[in-house]
């Protein structure tokens, strides 16, 4: 079995040597994400084992079906960056639908915690010798509402670790549980009522940009919202001017909509052309982290095991557990 390994990762490579040699698994890794401009690398291969970012649209899946590559294999839970319907019949697509639910889940509270902390700021006082708290008065979580968004796995664990701390949880999903120990509410309301809201769910066309400016106009002044699921359910350049009017209190970000060409990058010597990411991150109430959450070596080690045994049982059995197409 011979791989197609597109935006490679040097924290990555270990994890996937170990458990494709024990499969018996050839990987070629490329540092290029995955694109119309980059896909004549698949020649030659049996699959393609693709990122968040990789852009695997109807051309890229003409081109892979075109080559003889008999799968697409996403080393990550969402799908969004591939178009499901071009694959249908064509090409099989199989993803990890749970990694370590964990690993997400508490670099949310993370976030949450260091930014109503100002850890961050006091991290960087201190490194100057500078042990002023002025300017670093935070609040308890411990009695406030938080909306979760998106009740899957990750979302259960944070809703879980919220409880532990004392919150008050308020959840909204299309498809309630009665597993779920929270108050669903319809999400105009959860909005209204919320002190801090975070999304776990995934991107489809009836998520994107549920957090716009119409939405915004409904959150509690000072609200803190935290993502660190998808970039694009929050508009950027909305949430930019709730922060901006003092509507948003704070915000949280391991995700950004326009992320692509940016995030998993060094771009520290160059100037960054996006100025709606620029001026979040020059926000004293924003904190960005670049699509950190997952980052785990349990995480890490779950994802090549189950990516590669989902190869593996596509190459031998044609069918998979988490087929997707």
């Amino acid at each position: 079995m011979n791989i197609a390994f597109f935006d490679a990762k040097d924290y990555e490579i270990p994890y996937f040597e170990q458990y494709g040699e024990g499969a018996g698994i050839n990987i070629r890794y490329f540092k290029t994400n995955l694109s119309k401009e980059t896909v004549e690398l698949a020649r030659g291969t049996d699959y393609v084992c693709v990122f968040v970012n990789d852009r695997v649209g109807a051309d890229v899946i003409d081109a892979l079906e075109s080559l003889g590559v008999r799968g697409i294999a996403l080393r990550c839970a969402g799908y969004n960056n591939v178009d499901l319907e071009r694959a249908r019949g064509r090409i099989a697509v199989v993803h990890v639908p749970a990694y370590s639910p964990y690993a997400v889940a508490e670099h949310t509270m993370a976030m949450l915690l260091t930014s109503i902390r100002r850890l961050h700021k006091a991290y960087n006082r201190t490194r100057d010798f500078n042990f002023s708290l002025n300017g670093l008065v935070g609040f308890d979580l411990h009695g406030k509402t938080v909306g979760v968004i998106g009740t899957g796995k990750i979302g259960r664990v944070f809703i879980d670790i919220c409880k532990g701390f004392g919150m008050h949880v308020l959840a909204y999903d299309p498809y309630p549980s009665k597993e779920v120990q929270a108050e669903y509410l319809p999400l105009a309301e959860l909005y209204a009522r919320s002190d801090i809201i975070s999304f776990h769910c995934p991107l489809t066309a009836q998520s994107y940009h549920m957090l716009d400016k119409a939405a915004i106009d409904q959150l509690k002044k000072g609200v803190v919202i935290v993502n660190t699921s998808r970039g694009a359910l929050v508009d950027a350049g909305a949430l930019l001017e709730g922060i901006k009017e003092r509507k948003i209190g704070a915000a949280c970000l391991d995700v950004y909509e326009e992320e692509t060409d940016l995030f998993f990058e060094d771009n520290s010597g160059h100037i960054l052309d996006d100025d709606t990411l620029a001026r979040l991150i020059s926000m004293p109430n924003v904190l960005v982290s670049s699509h950190q959450a997952f980052l785990t070596e349990e995480a890490l080690s779950n994802i090549a095991r189950i990516t590669t045994q989902n190869i593996k049982d596509l190459h031998e059995k044609g069918e998979c557990a988490n087929r997707l197409v």
